[in-house]
């Protein structure tokens, strides 16, 4: 029989609605109970793509015995961390307080109240490798809360106060400067492997925005060593097995050192971050394999992640029926059984494929070893014969392996992910001159802005026709900042309008009267604490992004007071980002926008002409992270007025602080200017 969950919306709640745990959804139903029956409460904490959270699933909530153990000991909560971040921020700031580390699947015992007093990550279901059971800890716990409360309330009231200490960011009244972006850009230097690429040991995570911090430092100073830092690391990734070598995009992250064997997991947030990335590095080097990268990497979001109402899913799971990875590893008997001796044999060098494998059961995550110019060099083969050849390869291997039993999908909408999306598709679009990139971005937008938006309230999460739990202020921040990137792709006004409502929103609803910004806004529930996070994880800062939103809305509009509400943010934590470079590497952007200065380019004329397209080309075609574009009709767009046409032409006018050069209508002369 289901439980409670089936009725929720939330595709990871769901999963557990056959569990003959007596879950209840996060609410205030459950800790009633829990009040009433003076019962503690199991708060379990995960997400839909979790390899770990279907182990101990499959372990623990499914087998009957210490599912009895749960619902006599607790009261029992599930949360989708996706669906509600707010609670999963303040309960692993408890976790890692007490235990020194985090993780998911999360397990946090509360007091009826919600306060934490013992917590930890993966339990398994027996004891093994020094843990300890979690029927034993099960027993431990509830023990504890009824015969040692006075060491349970010792417990909450430290916890509470490291959670009041975690919120306040000591103030920094300095103004900021871009030395502390430079400063952060060499750590970064100093943090990359050399070898190998990416930020310390293993396991290793993409880390898009610190690598977009070294491209455009790189892009400022010309300091070789910043592009050298940058490139291995894309690299590396790129031929690495944590990219889907036959299917595109990227897993979540890397185990080992090499980015040989990912989890396998593939999430949105992800490949909508690393798009740019790859778009960046190949605007500042023109190499072909970069920009494969970015189409590959789109083409995989809008083939295996859209969803037909124009949105994107949330993530593709690691596991599929033959178990975790089963979807995407091959042994050197199944190339040859897909593609025959001869293209087996060259598939298994290539993709670096070798009898016992370096996955489980002797399979292999396909990778790249060695650059394709290397490996024709060694097969005495002329670069684009083998790039042809290895092509037809992954389009035969593709084709075999969707026969295969898929990774399941989580088809809920995130806003805050997909608003990322909507700036990777906009700004390809414009950088590549691909209109069907922006069609993309103008449609997941136009979705977010109809199904998530309820009575002006813009929402969390979407499925099957229901929008739920009002945006945080990474959801509003994120998507204000897309709209203005989808505004200057498409020259559609309707979206600067619709960023500059949300960033009225992010002022009104989640900034307090001493100028610090909130993850929640002030009509939300109110938790034991309330959310307030400051560096990326594993997105950017709701805070950073609406920093960045804010200052470019000044250019814009000229209003300085964007500017100031934007330093109320980037000048407390700037001091942060040398020290912590790879954590606030979201707030980098910021801290440049508000350094500045800012081209603000308005180009006068019709956008379907090709004289105003041509202009408008020469901007977005160039990798220029410190500039605004205002083109086609004013509209409310104050960059826009009294720029007139010139001869009947039309104009590019390059503009600081509203103050412009002379206009120019030919497209070399504005690049020009622009350089």
């Amino acid at each position: 029989m289901a439980n409670r969950l089936a009725a929720e919306t939330s595709p990871y709640l769901r999963q557990h609605a056959g569990n003959p745990v007596d879950w209840y959804p996060w609410g205030e139903e459950a800790f009633e109970r829990a009040r009433r029956e003076d019962k503690p409460v199991l708060l379990s904490v995960g997400y839909s793509a979790c390899h770990w959270c279907h182990v101990m699933a499959h372990e623990s909530f499914e087998n009957p015995e210490i599912a009895a153990l749960m619902n006599d000991l607790f009261v029992n909560i599930k949360v989708d961390r996706e669906e509600r971040p707010d609670v999963d921020t303040v309960y692993m700031q408890a976790v890692q307080a007490m235990s020194g580390r985090g993780g998911w699947p999360m397990t946090v015992f509360l007091t009826p109240e919600g306060d934490p007093f013992f917590g930890g990550t993966y339990y398994p279901p027996a004891d093994r490798m020094g843990m300890r059971g979690f029927p034993a800890v099960l027993r431990a716990i509830a023990g504890a809360y009824r015969t040692q409360r006075a060491e349970v309330d010792g417990n909450v009231e430290r916890l509470r106060s490291a959670l009041q200490r975690a919120e306040v960011v000591a103030p920094d009244s300095s103004p900021p400067d871009a030395s502390q972006v430079d400063a952060a850009a060499l750590a970064l230097v100093g943090q990359t492997d050399r070898r190998h690429g990416g930020f310390g040991p293993a396991p290793k995570f993409p880390h898009p925005m610190a690598v977009d911090l070294l491209l455009r430092r790189y892009a400022a100073t010309g300091d070789r060593a910043l592009w050298d830092a940058a490139e291995v690391t894309l690299e590396r990734m790129a031929r690495g097995g944590v990219r889907d070598q036959v299917g595109g995009g990227f897993h979540r992250y890397s185990v080992d050192a090499t980015w040989s064997v990912p989890h396998f997991e593939k999430m949105l947030y992800d490949n909508a971050q690393l798009a740019p990335v790859y778009l960046h590095a190949f605007q500042l080097s023109g190499r072909p394999d970069l920009l494969d990268v970015v189409t590959s990497t789109l083409d995989y979001m809008s083939a295996e992640m859209r969803l037909n109402v124009g949105a994107f899913a949330a993530s593709q799971d690691a596991d599929s029926e033959g178990g975790e990875g089963s979807f995407f590893v091959w042994t050197p008997q199944q190339l040859d059984d897909v593609l025959g001796p001869d293209d087996g044999a060259l598939a298994a060098r290539f993709f670096g494929v070798a009898p016992g494998g370096n996955f489980e059961h002797g399979t292999t995550v396909l990778s790249v070893p060695y650059p394709l110019d290397q490996v024709a060099a060694a097969l005495d083969a002329r670069t684009d014969d083998l790039r042809q050849r290895v092509s037809g390869i992954r389009q035969l291997l593709s084709a075999a392996r969707a026969t295969r039993p898929k990774p399941a999908r989580d088809d809920k909408v995130v806003t805050a992910w997909n608003a990322l999306a909507i700036a990777a598709f906009a700004e390809a679009g414009a950088a590549l001159q691909r209109d069907d990139y922006i069609a993309t971005a103008r449609t997941c937008a136009e979705f977010l802005l109809d199904a998530l938006t309820v009575d002006g309230v813009l929402h969390r999460t979407w499925l099957d026709g229901q929008a739920k739990v009002p945006a945080f202020l990474e959801d509003t921040a994120l998507l204000a900042d897309a709209l203005l990137t989808l505004y200057e792709s498409s020259a559609e006004p309707r979206y600067f309008a619709a960023a500059l409502r949300l960033a009225r929103d992010v002022v009104e609803r989640f900034r307090e009267p001493d100028g610090r910004y909130y993850d929640t806004s002030r009509d939300a529930e109110r938790l034991i604490v309330r959310p307030r996070t400051v560096d990326d994880n594993p997105v950017t800062a709701g805070q950073s992004a609406a920093a960045a939103a804010f200052v470019r809305i000044a250019a814009f509009t000229g209003d300085e007071r964007w500017r100031d509400r934007a330093a109320e943010i980037v000048t407390p934590l700037a001091a942060l980002l040398p020290r912590a470079p790879v954590a606030f590497a979201g707030l980098s952007r910021a801290l440049e926008l508000w350094v500045g200065p800012v081209k603000e380019i308005a180009i006068a004329g019709d956008v379907r002409g090709g004289d105003t397209r041509a202009l408008a080309a020469a901007v977005t075609t160039r990798f220029d992270p410190l500039r605004v574009l205002a083109w086609g009709q004013p509209d409310g767009v104050p960059l826009l007025q009294d720029r007139p046409l010139v001869a009947g032409r039309a104009a590019a006018y390059v503009c600081e602080r509203f103050v412009c050069a002379a206009p120019v209508s030919d497209a070399d002369e504005l690049a020009a200017a622009l350089d």
